[in-house]
């Protein structure tokens, strides 16, 4: 791909922007009235986030969950009976995602899938004249995310990031608040993944279950015996298929990060540090990291995943600390969107020591019943989008899911190779480190292979 598609692809983002905080309170009347302006929707995955995904959607009027799809056969009866009872309709019951891209019925597809299946099936779905709303981290890799703009441009399709921090009300009020430089300049943020998790201890490999197509749940992975321990969920925490809990909690922290800072570009310098401590078992991916971005004006984004006992900062433990020239704030996790402000006065004494005095600033908070859910906000966004045809309007269109997924992918090289990055923004390669630079991408199994163009 061209460098100059490259450079557009960050200048888009300005475009962006520009919807990116359309108000929540008033979404709902964008929507049709009549049946015939129904979504028919597929949800792909549906053992976790995917229930989480038709149940918010189920929510939303003249939205028609028409599909379900799922490698794993064993999960398919109960959640096609969950969808029957919240919507009164059956869905169609699917075990590829092909045969849903087939379908010329369904409008778009829901991605719950693992973040190694993102990409492929993004592209696909995009191929197919579909509309996605895919999770985070949009990528496994930072090329797929560039192509899977890409492919959003090239077929004008509608494509959602899952980072609902940008749907959730309080969130979108403390970011106008800081945009509009009411704690100053805004010099750092700090994102906190202190969630503490359990050892996934050692599980020998085993017969495939009964039910489950293992060979596409690998997908582009490498192939490898079935266990129990790189399967449902746990893939978190395995390369092949997961980015450890910085691009699976941690990326909602990120964006927001980079969304309070204004940065529209990728950092240029990158330095973490991160291992896997205290416990002994078959997980890859570290449960401690510290992670230091640094954008060309010198702003900074910190970041710190802790995964085993600990406290809180500020009182958060998922969310973020924002720090600027005249106060400061804290902000709970995505869900939650409870922000604090506070102001600090710092003066120089006739003495030469500096005194300071801090008072508390506004608080936000989600009080209103119908908009407090940030998951069915989100959604209605990206179904509003879908009748609209306007992606502009999406409040985390996937060119926002990209550059805030890359800085997940940036910190885990960084942490991987313990040793500083420095990044070119405009072609979004790592210079003079040609090890670094192959994690850019990955090596794809057949065939299930990545396009070079879309």
């Amino acid at each position: 791909m061209k460098n100059i598609q490259r450079r557009k692809f960050i200048r888009d983002v300005s475009l962006v922007s520009t919807g990116a905080l359309v108000g929540i309170h008033h979404m709902g009347r964008a929507m049709g009235n009549s049946p015939n302006d129904s979504v028919n929707i597929a949800i792909i995955g549906i053992r976790n986030r995917g229930k989480d995904h038709y149940r918010a959607l189920s929510k939303i009027p003249n939205v028609n969950i028409a599909a379900i799809c799922d490698i794993d056969q064993r999960l398919l009866p109960e959640a096609a009976a969950e969808v029957e009872k919240l919507t009164g309709r059956k869905p169609l019951i699917e075990t590829e995602i092909r045969k849903i891209l087939e379908n010329k019925s369904i409008d778009a597809v829901s991605l719950a899938t693992p973040n190694h299946w993102h990409a492929l099936q993004t592209i696909w779905a995009c191929q197919a004249g579909k509309d996605v709303y895919v999770e985070k981290p949009v990528s496994h890799t930072v090329k797929e995310g560039r192509l899977m703009v890409a492919a959003a441009r090239k077929y004008n399709r509608i494509v959602q990031t899952g980072t609902q921090a940008r749907s959730q009300v309080a969130t979108m009020d403390a970011i106008r608040f800081l945009k509009r430089g009411d704690l100053g300049k805004i010099y750092m943020c700090r994102g906190l993944c202190l969630k503490p998790r359990a050892s996934i201890g050692h599980v020998k490999d085993s017969p495939i279950p009964v039910g489950v197509d293992w060979n596409t749940f690998l997908g582009p992975a490498p192939y490898r015996p079935f266990n129990e321990n790189r399967f449902h969920y746990k893939w978190h925490w395995f390369w092949d298929t997961g980015c450890g809990d910085l691009g699976n909690q941690g990326i909602h922290q990120a964006d927001v990060a980079r969304w309070a800072l204004g940065k529209q570009t990728h950092p240029v310098r990158i330095q973490g540090f991160g291992k896997y401590v205290v416990y002994d078992s078959d997980q890859e991916t570290p449960n401690i990291q510290h992670i230091e971005y640094e954008y060309d004006d010198g702003s900074v984004i910190q970041f710190e995943v802790r995964g085993l006992p600990t406290n809180s900062e500020a009182g958060v433990k998922i969310g973020n600390l924002f720090y600027g020239s005249k106060g400061w704030m804290s902000m709970t996790s995505e869900d939650e969107g409870v922000c604090k402000a506070y102001y600090t006065d710092i003066n120089l004494e006739a003495s030469g020591f500096s005194s300071y005095k801090e008072k508390e600033g506004p608080v936000f908070n989600n009080d209103d019943p119908e908009t407090s859910d940030a998951v069915v906000n989100h959604f209605t966004n990206f179904i509003n989008c879908i009748k609209s045809r306007e992606w502009k309007n999406l409040h985390a269109d996937i060119l926002e899911g990209h550059l805030s997924s890359t800085l997940c992918h940036l910190g885990n090289i960084a942490t991987r190779l313990n040793r500083v990055l420095y990044f070119n923004p405009e072609d979004e390669t790592i210079e003079g480190d040609e090890e670094a630079n192959a994690y850019l991408t990955k090596v794809y199994r057949p065939p299930f292979l990545l396009p070079d163009i879309v």
